[in-house]
């Protein structure tokens, strides 16, 4: 017998419902309803997440919640703090959430996403990726003249030096972080003295404040099995800490010093130096973090609830060993693995084809489903499903207690 599907199996079923009850009387809301419902910041209307109209993005607030507690109180009790990437949720309501449970700031990916949030109230943040070109450079010292909380990364001399002169002429000081590659070479100078001497440029530049430094290393979020995961990152990483003692002993500011993400917050602060993590799928998790294991389980990362979902509903149920829905790639992306079904067995989903998403059954289903019946999906990868929606629907209870605008969708420039 499979003993990591049973455990995988045990812990969906313990995450929520089974199946969306539908009432043989009820309303059914469009979006466009539910956001007028929720106009002033209050559900005017009593609506069950049954009488949604789908594809709907949803988020369970217990589970939510469940997980920015216990990322918050786990990096304090191990010293760093938490600095979460919007780029997951593109939501300000909450990136909100995650300051008032006690996050430094927010990342985000794109000046769009910065400016996004900012425009939204968020007014702490960390832009992880480097402005290049003339009109992202522009538009960056514009929100730093705006938002004083607004620093940017630089991984090269020439871009510092583009920074200074913007910064210069526009009468302002921006804050400046390195960017230092992990060994991926995708972004970031190489560590060691090419940092060093970046740093120290930026110290002298005018016009610009060095604030710091950051790593991040994707490459070891999905490493799978807890201590292979442990061994990547703290190895990936050493160069990463040599630099950040390289600045300090030269006397420049290192008071971030951020990295580090979901896969690895229980790791990370054995990184010497580091300040905090940009953790980002731990609020709602995917079908991708799930598969990684975790520390007190080897089959499942059962560390953080799956509380992101999308509510679909069955169109065809005519052919055997398979039903048809209506969320498909336009809904769930073609990321892999396939979305799960939430707290079912016995059954698959893929959703390759544009509009329609594909129920498969095996041998033993735990249950099948009819024309009209709704179902959850866990979603395969949460960043690109979210930029799918404009909205999604914050669920306690089965009942839609908030409408949130993903404020920051579609920000990709």
């Amino acid at each position: 017998m499979n003993t990591k599907s049973i455990s995988r199996r045990r812990f969906l079923q313990g995450t929520g419902a089974a199946a969306i009850w539908v009432p043989s009387t009820m309303h059914g809301y469009t979006s466009a309803e539910m956001q007028a419902f929720y106009a002033n910041g209050v559900m005017e209307q009593d609506v069950a997440k049954s009488e949604l109209d789908t594809p709907a993005l949803c988020v369970d607030l217990d589970l939510l919640e469940s997980n920015i507690g216990k990322l918050q109180q786990t990096v304090t009790a191990n010293g760093i703090a938490a600095r979460p990437h919007g780029k997951t949720h593109k939501c300000p309501t909450i990136a909100q959430l995650q300051i008032d449970a006690g996050a430094v700031g927010i990342c985000t990916a794109k000046i769009g996403e910065a400016d996004a949030m900012f425009q939204n109230g968020i007014d702490d943040i960390l832009m992880t990726t480097t402005n290049v070109t003339p009109t992202k450079i522009n538009r960056a010292m514009k929100l730093r003249e705006q938002c004083p909380g607004f620093i940017q990364a630089t991984d090269s001399p020439q871009n510092a030096r583009l920074l200074s002169e913007a910064a210069q002429a526009m009468g302002i000081t921006a804050d400046v972080v390195v960017d230092v590659d992990p060994g991926g070479h995708r972004t970031g100078i190489t560590p060691g003295q090419p940092a060093l001497q970046l740093a120290q440029l930026i110290d002298q530049l005018p016009a610009l404040r060095l604030r710091g430094m950051l790593c991040y290393d994707g490459g070891s979020q999905h490493v799978k099995g807890f201590e292979a995961r442990k061994l990547r990152t703290l190895e990936s990483l050493v160069a990463a800490t040599n630099t950040y003692e390289l600045m300090q002993r030269a006397g420049l500011n290192t008071e971030i010093f951020s990295g580090g993400g979901t896969g690895t917050y229980n790791i990370d602060h054995g990184t010497r130096g580091l300040t905090d993590v940009q953790v980002g799928s731990y609020v709602f998790m995917d079908a991708q973090y799930l598969d990684i294991g975790g520390e007190t389980s080897s089959d499942v990362y059962a560390d953080f609830q799956p509380s992101l979902t999308i509510l679909t509903t069955v169109l065809n149920d005519q052919y055997a060993g398979r039903a048809t829905t209506d969320a498909g790639a336009k809904a769930c992306t073609i990321n892999q693995p396939w979305p799960i079904i939430k707290n079912e067995t016995g059954m698959s989903y893929t959703s390759g084809s544009d509009e329609f998403g594909t129920i498969r059954y095996d041998d033993e289903p735990s249950r099948t489903y009819k024309v009209g019946d709704k179902l959850d999906l866990i979603v395969s990868h949460c960043d690109p499903v979210v930029n799918l929606y404009n909205q999604m629907y914050a669920i306690r209870n089965n009942r839609v207690e908030a409408v949130w605008q993903i404020s920051a969708r579609g920000m990709s420039a």
